[in-house]
């Protein structure tokens, strides 16, 4: 597999060995690397906050002055263990990215801790090329305001990527002064975005890559924010108030009900989610004549039906996709992405109607919209989106913007995935996806999953999702959901072992899973297959 470092582009002061130490550490900020300035070298010691013994190097690099007159760089922090295993992980970050995350190579799914460092492995994180933090007076939408700005809005979808992968390559062989055995890439939403566009456009580069509910249709799902808010309007006064907790927990009880026992085992978990859609009727929520309890209103059906359906034009034209029926609608998470969080600042909007509404206005519009960054101004953005004049601002090009948000944060090969680089060079990939994500489509997922499936024989030797029945954006949901796709990963990359069955751990904190199973065990299977009870236990069929 080829790769991006070039021995050239390093110049190391003292020779490193692959076990490190604090005098290593103090002098790694004296290493030269091609474009790259060194700001801080720290030794971190084995600890509370820190998983084993490390140094901690941060550094800027692609310093410019952008087109808007301010100025951008790409800020990145490498973490280095003394007892380095040979890898090097590139952790994808979430959200608008605009921060450097502490580089501890974590993943939903994994226990606290139990992250790429602390298994051996090297780690660096970035901000994508742009500081989140670097327009206060725009209010809540200022960590959207970078999209206003092409190379800033290109660096975020894919631009940063090879460029901290370069330095971090080259850092990594100086500091230890031996080669790279492996290269990976993981993150979850945004990150699992990062990883499977760099599955696309860096085939030859990472050996093995791990991407959770990836929201590789970004553009496009952010529309589903617009449509979202306009249905649940329609029948509430405020976002919070369309659909109480009360009626959201009716909805996932109805779901359940009608779902629990196709898996063969009635415990309160639906882990068929893919048979539940043709067996749950969401018409049978309901009220029905003289009815006034149990049931809901009919035209609150009729917006959840209208939600799940996914927006479309006025001709009936889909902008996005579908979404399954699952009881984690019934979830916290749910609800603080779709109809109220508890931030003060925010007004207790949800995630959809503060940071959502400014990245469609600001990132995946072309041009871009300025908005207002106060929670009336940025909902009033989604209520007034014109479905038919404004989504098509997600493929519109400019002079100034010569590529589309779409073209910018997806896979180019998104609509007929063919990873060709990527299965020629043998690389690995592990997808997860929960089934009651309210951000990014679990259809969508799958509908990627089948097209690539079409294209490539033998899918599963370099491709494989696992379906996270019941889980939301993350942990929680009436789901399984601790997990280690990591281990399932690096076994398959290093040594050759197939992805298969993964056991995974009802959480005893999780209080929105059935207290029943609590400290159960299900498998993760891989798709399209589905846990089914069997004897005593549950087998994938």
């Amino acid at each position: 597999m080829k790769h991006y470092f070039t021995s050239a582009a390093v110049l190391a002061l003292v020779p490193f060995a692959a076990t490190a130490s604090p005098e290593m550490c103090d002098a790694a900020a004296d290493l030269s690397v091609e474009g790259v300035t060194f700001t801080s070298a720290t030794y971190a010691p084995m600890g509370e906050e820190s998983p084993l013994d490390h140094c901690i190097v941060q550094a800027t690099m692609a310093e410019r002055t952008g087109t808007d007159g301010k100025d951008y760089a790409i800020r990145f922090e490498l973490r280095l263990p003394d007892d380095w295993d040979g890898a090097i992980v590139h952790q994808f970050n979430g959200g608008n990215d605009g921060a450097v995350v502490p580089a501890l190579g974590a993943i939903t799914g994994l226990a606290p801790g139990d992250g790429a460092l602390a298994r051996g492995m090297a780690v660096v994180s970035s901000d994508a090329g742009h500081d989140g933090e670097a327009n206060p007076d725009a209010g809540l939408a200022g960590g959207n305001v970078f999209g206003m700005e092409f190379e800033a809005r290109r660096n975020y979808g894919y631009a940063a990527v090879p460029q901290v992968q370069r330095a971090a390559e080259a850092l990594t062989t100086a500091y230890y002064d031996g080669e790279i055995e492996y290269r990976y890439g993981l993150g979850s939403s945004n990150g699992g975005r990062h990883a499977m566009v760099a599955a696309s456009r860096m085939g030859d580069t990472f050996d093995g890559l791990l991407a959770g509910y990836p929201g590789f249709n970004l553009p496009r799902a952010a529309i589903q924010h617009a449509w979202d808010v306009q249905n649940f309007l329609r029948v509430g006064e405020t976002l919070p108030q369309s659909f109480s907790r009360e009626e959201m927990n009716l909805v996932g009880a109805s779901i359940t009900e009608a779902c629990d026992a196709l898996d063969g085992a009635e415990d309160g978990l639906v882990l068929d989610p893919m048979g539940c859609q043709d067996t749950f009727d969401p018409k049978s929520m309901a009220c029905t004549d003289g009815q006034n309890s149990d049931c809901l209103p009919s035209e609150k059906v009729e917006a959840l039906i209208a939600i799940h359906g996914g927006p479309k034009t006025s001709t009936g034209d889909a902008l996005y996709s579908d979404w399954p029926w699952d009881p984690g609608i019934a979830s916290g998470g749910w609800r603080f992405w779709k109809l109220e969080s508890p931030i003060p600042p925010w007004e207790n909007q949800p995630l959809i109607a503060v940071m959502g509404a400014g990245s469609l206005a600001q990132v995946f519009s072309t041009p871009p919209t300025e908005v207002a960054g106060s929670p009336p101004a940025l909902q009033d953005f989604l209520t007034s989106y014109d479905f038919d004049e404004q989504a098509a601002r997600v493929t519109a090009t400019s002079e100034d913007f010569p590529e589309s948000a779409v073209e910018v944060m997806t896979p180019p090969d998104m609509d007929d995935p063919m990873l060709a680089d990527f299965v020629a060079s043998g690389g690995k990939m592990v997808i997860f996806h929960g089934t009651a994500d309210p951000v990014f489509s679990f259809n969508d997922t799958t509908g990627w999953y089948d097209r690539l499936s079409e294209n490539v024989d033998n899918v599963r030797e370099h491709v494989v999702l696992y379906p996270v029945p019941g889980m939301q954006h993350g942990q929680g949901g009436p789901a399984p959901d601790a997990f280690d796709l990591l281990t399932v990963l690096t076994d398959w990359v290093e040594n050759g072992k197939a992805p298969g069955p993964v056991t995974a751990t009802v959480r005893e904190d999780n209080a929105e899973a059935p207290e029943a199973v609590r400290g159960e065990t299900r498998p993760l299977c891989l798709y399209p297959q589905v846990a089914r009870a069997d004897g005593d236990g549950f087998a994938c069929q």
